[in-house]
């Protein structure tokens, strides 16, 4: 396993697989900051229940924002212009939980509680990895991602805890999310998470990743008196 430390004056010297893997890696990683709050603010800043929740959808947004705008510096001094991600439609993502629209409270709730986790699972991938430039920008981005990820714990209990009618609303955005959830971790053996192992860009491979998340995610919901969903249904990874 490579163990260096590259900074962007090493990048060019680097083998064209390498390139290729950080290349990507933080394309897709830009697109998945920007493209959460292209999936609520239309709806959701105007239609959170009260002020403090319209206040938490904002400072979420302004915060994903924050954390597309660190890896897009990460990847300018690498010589990757990735502004046109900001005018994507949500159809053009990469990944297909953020293409669509979130346009009621409990599938943004339920979105912080499960797939923001997620952006935590992906943040973790690079910290201490062989990039420096991205290892640097990790302790800030997690720690207002375990903001974002409690605030949909909190939301999605509070639903649960609700009406009949809330908690069946909850217990479906559930249901819509959590086959999307563990699909955004991608295709088990796959060859090219192998490579970023390889690299030091990564830390775990898909399934690794994936067994983890359920292990964490699948108690909360119980505890939530939640029922937990088939995890092989509505799938599109495996």
């Amino acid at each position: 396993m490579f163990t260096d430390k590259i900074d962007a004056k090493d990048f060019p010297k680097m083998p064209g697989e390498y390139r290729d893997l950080l290349v990507r890696v933080l394309t897709i990683q830009a697109d998945c900051e920007i493209g959460g709050p292209h999936l609520y603010v239309d709806k959701l800043l105007p239609g959170a229940p009260d002020a403090i929740k319209r206040l938490v959808v904002a400072r979420t947004a302004a915060e994903e924002i924050d954390h597309f705008r660190k890896v897009m510096d990460v990847a300018s001094g690498i010589g990757l212009d990735l502004t046109d991600l900001l005018r994507h439609s949500n159809r053009e993502r990469y990944v297909d939980a953020f293409r669509g629209e979130i346009a009621t409270w409990e599938d943004y709730a339920v979105f912080g509680f499960l797939i923001d986790r997620i952006g935590r699972y992906q943040m973790e991938e690079f910290e201490g990895g062989s990039y420096a430039p991205l290892d640097a920008i990790c302790p800030g981005i997690l720690s207002e991602e375990l903001g974002h990820i409690e605030n949909g714990r909190q939301f999605t209990a509070e639903l649960a805890n609700g009406t009949e009618d809330q908690r069946r609303r909850v217990q479906e955005a559930i249901d819509r999310w959590y086959p999307k959830g563990l699909d955004m971790f991608g295709h088990s053996g796959s060859k090219r998470a192998e490579r970023y192992i390889e690299w030091g860009l990564k830390h775990r491979t898909h399934e690794e990743a994936r067994a983890e998340y359920i292990a964490e995610v699948n108690p909360l919901i119980e505890e939530m008196g939640l029922q937990v969903p088939d995890p092989e249904a509505n799938r599109k990874f495996f």
